[in-house]
């Protein structure tokens, strides 16, 4: 195993594809001016420039997987709940500069003021988790359940890796968000909306089947056989009605993209290189690694466990890269390695890169605002209603 993390070469044609204007896009791309090159000698101190002209005006936040140079101009790092947070608690900052991806974005518009405004520097970064729960999707698995009659039995969990739309219909059904580091509480609330976790009520959760699953068994005591998995693209998700009946746990086909890379032989092989090695993983991992690994939890729970370990103890972690390559250097008396052989960035995250970062604050500098996100009046309503439950829920 290596313990070795390069930075990758910029790939040019993440910044294509963030620049320029391109409304037809997924989500529309409207970089206008001219993009800073990733080669320009003078960007950091064009980015220094910019965020002291700008003040306490701006608050940037940036997300655990971002690389380096967008971290080190970043007032707030942390995962996605955090960050929210972070940005609600700055009524005082005009502006919102959101180094993450498009819900997280979101879901600061949600839950700062109307006096705010939210600013994703690349409209491009998405998250692919998030986009494999359309609410068109959502809507037609929910009738689904209504004609096996047991929609009134179901409340809909979705985790914050998710859509305003798709928090919004989770508000309009009774439901409540999750994070990774609450799913367990969440998932508790809502088994007891419908007579507890041995009842005969169901969880119909969104859009990361492996948080999901793993929660479920491992925390709940679910029956792995009790867990069943919804696939948008079949007719009825692929389930019989009786199938949706006996399940416990109905579970959106999704998952992340770098978590879902790692495989059970990642952790024997880790295991037989490191001896003595802690395999510490994200719980959107698949369940085999999850019950292969020695600790599991969100990204700032793996941080968490670097913090008070041991000088000299050797860790293989099971997360995005950047924040795994940030922790080997923070904690070099450590041996922190990463836990599949082959590189594998967020590449939806990386699109939020320095250049990107300057040209926002530069247009902010100019008196343009670039890239806001605005959520729908209503969308942002019901998604409210469902994240204040997840702020109403025990020890959050």
């Amino acid at each position: 195993m290596t313990t070795s993390f390069t930075e990758p070469a910029a790939s040019p044609l993440l910044h294509l594809l963030g620049q320029g204007v391109d409304l037809a896009s997924e989500r529309g791309v409207e970089c206008t001016g001219e993009l800073p090159a990733p080669s320009d000698p003078d960007l950091v101190e064009r980015a220094r420039a910019a965020r002291a002209a700008l003040g306490d005006s701006v608050f940037v936040l940036g997300h655990h997987y971002q690389r380096d140079e967008v971290i080190d101009f970043a007032d707030v790092t942390g995962d996605s709940f955090k960050l929210a947070r972070e940005a609600a608690a700055r009524p005082d900052a005009e502006y919102i500069i959101f180094c993450g991806v498009h819900f997280m974005a979101e879901s600061a518009d949600i839950l700062t003021t109307d006096a705010q405004q939210v600013i994703l520097p690349d409209l491009a970064a998405g998250c692919s988790m998030a986009d494999m729960a359309r609410i068109n999707q959502v809507e037609d698995a929910w009738d689904a359940l209504v004609e096996a009659g047991v929609a009134e039995q179901t409340v809909p969990v979705t985790y914050m890796n998710s859509s305003a739309a798709i928090k919004a219909f989770t508000g309009r059904h009774g439901g409540t968000v999750c994070t990774s580091s609450n799913a367990q509480v969440a998932l508790r609330w809502a088994f007891d909306q419908v007579g507890g976790a041995d009842g005969e009520g169901k969880v119909l959760f969104l859009p990361d089947q492996h948080l999901g699953r793993n929660t479920a068994v491992l925390q709940l005591g679910i029956p792995l056989d009790q867990c069943v998995v919804f696939d948008p693209r079949r007719p009825g998700g692929g389930l019989t009605p009786q199938e949706l009946r006996d399940a416990r746990m109905i579970l959106w086909r999704g998952h992340c993209s770098v978590h879902g890379r790692f495989s059970a032989q990642n952790v024997t092989d880790v295991r037989a290189a490191v001896p003595g090695v802690n395999v510490l993983v994200h719980p959107e991992c698949k369940h085999e690694v999850v019950t292969a690994a020695d600790y599991v939890g969100s990204t700032e729970y793996i941080v968490r466990q670097l913090e008070q370990s041991e000088p000299g103890s050797a860790w293989a972690i099971g997360t995005e890269l950047n924040l795994v390559r940030r922790l080997a250097r923070r904690f070099s008396d450590r041996q922190v390695h990463y836990l599949d052989s082959t590189v594998c960035f967020c590449s939806t995250m990386n699109r939020i890169d320095l250049p990107h970062l300057v040209w926002t604050m530069e247009s902010l500098v100019a008196g343009r605002v670039p890239n806001r996100i605005e959520v729908d009046a209503d969308d942002a309503r019901w998604a409210r209603v469902a994240l204040d439950q997840m702020l109403a829920l025990p020890g959050v």
